[in-house]
């Protein structure tokens, strides 16, 4: 066990949801704890919800789910989502999350390793399950009639979306990333035309970056393929594929593994498809990596 103390660190932020949950829960009856617990578990996703949208998920009635926030303390809604928001904003903070998923690990490297592996293989249960295999079914005629795909992820996921361009480059199909953020996005969104088809890898809340793109894809016309890390989120409504992949608790650390197994899954299956076309460029490459450096014999 490691007995290295821990150095002392600011407390972490009120859960004011959490708390009001916690100490009301007993008072609640069955109908409106069922609406405050899934308020709890899917938290990014109420954001974007009605009170009509949150009833049908609960099987409850709109009315039954303003009771619940209110009986919660809340005024109403729109007082809920603020203070979802709030907490929500300064949890995805990278310090608060590693704070977070660090004080899990008691046993220091074997809890570290236990708690890799036992997100990846949840993950890759949840790939291999069948709503996933049709969703990448569905998503590989949409990247093979493309003219281009680009593909989108900020933050960590940015650099993914590097990646991914290049994969899909090297094998065959022209590929871009729209990985800025703020207004540097809006010169990359130049790049998307009529006639591309779009990935994007958006695990979080419906943001400014993510809903400007979807805008403009959906102005051009452009078949979208989501990245998502739950299956409720409200940006599934504007894809034409979902690729469901579980990711780490919200206030824990999120790995990437999954996403870049996701990346390559598609990459594979349009091998599989078009398998000239693949080998084609492939073989174009080796072709310029011998002219820029000719073998030595």
């Amino acid at each position: 066990m490691n007995d290295t103390p821990r150095p002392s660190r600011k407390p972490r932020r009120n859960d004011r949801y959490g708390e009001r949950l916690k100490n009301r829960r007993a008072s609640l009856s069955p109908s409106l704890l069922s609406v405050a617990d899934y308020i709890d578990q899917h938290r990014h996703a109420v954001l974007g919800k009605s009170a009509l949208e949150i009833a049908a998920e609960t099987e409850t009635s709109d009315a039954t789910v303003i009771r619940a926030i209110q009986a919660l303390g809340f005024e109403g809604l729109i007082d809920l989502k603020d203070t979802l928001e709030a907490h929500i904003g300064e949890t995805d903070s990278p310090s608060e999350k590693m704070a977070a998923t660090t004080d899990a690990l008691e046993m220091g490297t074997d809890d570290a390793i236990d708690f890799v592996i036992n997100d990846h293989r949840k993950a890759m249960e949840a790939l291999s399950e069948p709503a996933n295999r049709e969703a990448i079914r569905q998503a590989v005629p949409l990247l093979m009639a493309a003219q281009r795909i680009g593909v989108f992820g900020i933050g960590a996921s940015g650099i993914i979306a590097t990646y991914a361009a290049r994969l899909f480059q090297r094998n065959g199909y022209p590929s871009y990333a729209l990985n800025a953020t703020g207004i540097a996005l809006a010169e990359q969104l130049l790049s998307i035309e009529e006639g591309d088809a779009l990935i994007m890898m958006v695990y979080g809340r419906a943001h400014r970056e993510a809903m400007t793109t979807i805008g403009e894809a959906k102005r051009l016309g452009v078949p979208i393929i989501m990245l998502v890390g739950q299956p409720d989120t409200v940006l599934r409504r504007h894809a034409d594929a979902s690729i469901v992949i579980p990711r780490a608790k919200t206030e824990h650390v999120a790995l990437h593994g999954a996403t870049m197994v996701s990346i390559e899954a598609l990459m594979l299956s349009l091998a599989a498809a078009a398998r000239e076309k693949t080998l084609q460029s492939l073989d174009r490459l080796l072709e310029l990596r011998t002219a820029i450096r000719p073998s030595k014999k």
